[in-house]
């Protein structure tokens, strides 16, 4: 058995390793990897990853992986890393990045509300939201890494859910965040996301979405509402910039 003197060397030991893996994980975090950042950056960024808590990031405690299309071209197909946090009983709330990577880019977000919130949505408001119950019994939508079990048991509740998704960057056109947000919408039927992208992406993340749909086919198929999926009526919607007057509230040129 160690004295007492020895003990303590060891906790303290423990701790400086501890302490010493926490500190490497932060760091490597905070600075950005092969990507020319100015040393002044580097040295700031490293600082603040060190001195600050970013409390509604670490909130985001749930990982999950798709496909979403926008509102007005089932042809332009992204795939979504969505990063979530359960806000209240009947609300989650999410990131959306193109990768679970160091040098993601932030694509987008995603709000995800409960059936019974839905219905009491106005008739505008239900045409901006899809129903997540193919992405789910298909085996489309993943939680990488999650034991099979409980990830069955989170898309138990979640496949009577709806979203209400915009993308900011359209990645899969530009290298930059342009233009304006768009909608998106998720896949309601086989044979409509490209199976291409689908297998590249199960291989990337170990994943396999058919077996997913095998071992979910228990999960019970929801009623989904008939003004969720707007697309489906061969119409749809879309954001689009406008002008409009500009409202002045110091007195400086107000319109009368």
């Amino acid at each position: 058995m160690p004295t007492g003197a020895e003990g303590a060397l060891g906790f303290a030991a423990g701790l400086a390793v501890a302490g010493g893996f926490w500190l490497g994980r932060r760091l490597s975090r905070a600075v950005p990897a092969d990507r020319g950042h100015p040393v002044k950056h580097q040295a700031l960024d490293t600082a603040a990853a060190l001195a600050q808590r970013k409390i509604p990031l670490e909130s985001m405690n749930t990982y999950l992986n798709g496909f979403h299309m926008y509102a007005d071209d089932m042809g332009r197909q992204v795939e979504a890393s969505h990063f979530c946090m359960h806000l209240a009983p009947d609300l989650h709330q999410c990131v959306i990045f193109d990768s679970n990577a160091k040098d993601a880019r932030l694509i987008g977000i995603e709000y995800i509300i409960s059936a019974e919130r839905y219905e009491r949505l106005p008739d505008d408001e239900k045409q901006l939201w899809h129903s997540h119950h193919y992405e789910i019994k298909s085996g489309q939508l993943v939680a990488p890494g999650i034991p099979e079990m409980a990830e069955h048991a989170y898309f138990e509740d979640l496949v009577t859910t709806y979203g209400k998704t915009f993308h900011t960057w359209q990645v899969d056109r530009d290298d930059f965040p342009y233009g304006v947000p768009q909608l998106m919408m998720a896949f309601t039927e086989d044979g409509q996301v490209d199976a291409a992208k689908l297998a590249e992406r199960d291989r990337r993340l170990g994943v396999d979405s058919d077996e997913r749909r095998a071992n979910r086919a228990d999960i019970p198929m929801p009623h989904v509402h008939p003004q969720a999926n707007c697309w489906q009526s061969g119409q749809s919607v879309q954001t689009a910039l406008h002008t409009c007057a500009f409202h002045r509230t110091d007195g400086h040129g107000q319109a009368e």
